[in-house]
């Protein structure tokens, strides 16, 4: 194993606190899964909720637009503790990219809170107990996240935040071009805000990866993906990374958007 591989290997189990514990597993029935849930990630020292499954996923597109020269930032759209983008940006440290930002999208408030007669699974979440009470919408102060990248030796100026809900943030976001955006909104209308504003800047080549599309007792998510990928006529194959997260790789003969501006 190389030097590079090595602590991208060290870093990622950092991050999913699995150096000396096994991460729940996230097909389990419910009545399992969330004890363990709880206890390892929002009571212990994990930094993102992503299983190594995901986090092996988005080290495998980060290295391939690298690889491949796709030019463009990468982006994470919900960031809970950090721990995803700190991983894209110790990537691009271990490489000596120099000419890429990570931008860290996050209300650094926690979830916003879905109109109950559009989506009411999603508003049934945002006000259930396990929500309010134990997860506290997962809301995580920016300060927590810049200490979270500064504890790794990551927090530069390479790391740009973005701190607001994305309807107000994401349209005016000063970026040209992304080589790889990861959305992790949870709700319906969180995707949709990303998806609008953000995918017109993706350079052919670039990935999408959508944390959520899997899931269907609690949120809108696979609708919102669905919808937009319809209407924009996306047909690039969409590829599972485990029963709960898929992504797409936007096709090289695509275009970007003229002049940069949102998708209708």
């Amino acid at each position: 194993m190389t030097s590079t591989a090595l602590y991208l290997d060290l870093l990622k189990k950092s991050l999913t606190g699995t150096l000396f514990h096994q991460e729940p597993d996230s097909d389990a029935l419910l009545e399992r899964f969330m004890p363990d849930f709880v206890r390892h990630y929002i009571r212990g020292s994990a930094i993102t909720m992503l299983p190594l499954s995901r986090m092996d996923n988005l080290q495998f597109c980060v290295e391939s637009v690298i690889n491949n020269g796709v030019r463009g930032d990468l982006i994470e759209t919900g960031v809970w503790r950090g721990g995803a983008t700190v991983f894209m940006r110790g990537i691009l440290k271990a490489y000596n990219i120099a000419d890429r930002d990570v931008w860290v999208a996050d209300s650094f408030e926690g979830l916003p809170k879905p109109d109950r007669e559009a989506f009411p699974l999603e508003a049934k979440a945002h006000s259930s107990p396990v929500m309010t009470k134990l997860l506290n919408h997962f809301a995580v102060g920016i300060d927590d996240v810049k200490k979270n990248f500064a504890a790794y030796g990551l927090l530069d100026d390479h790391v740009r935040f973005l701190k607001g809900w994305f309807k107000d943030t994401l349209p005016n976001v000063p970026i040209t071009y992304l080589a790889v955006m990861r959305l992790d909104g949870d709700f319906y209308e969180s995707t949709r805000d990303a998806l609008r504003n953000l995918y017109h800047r993706l350079s052919p080549g670039g990935y999408v990866i959508i944390d959520d599309y899997g899931e269907k007792s609690w949120t809108y998510c696979r609708k919102a993906v669905d919808e937009f990928r319809a209407e924009q006529g996306i047909d690039d194959p969409l590829f599972q990374v485990d029963s709960k997260c898929f992504f797409w790789r936007r096709s090289t003969g695509s275009p970007l958007a003229e002049g940069n501006r949102p998708l209708a």
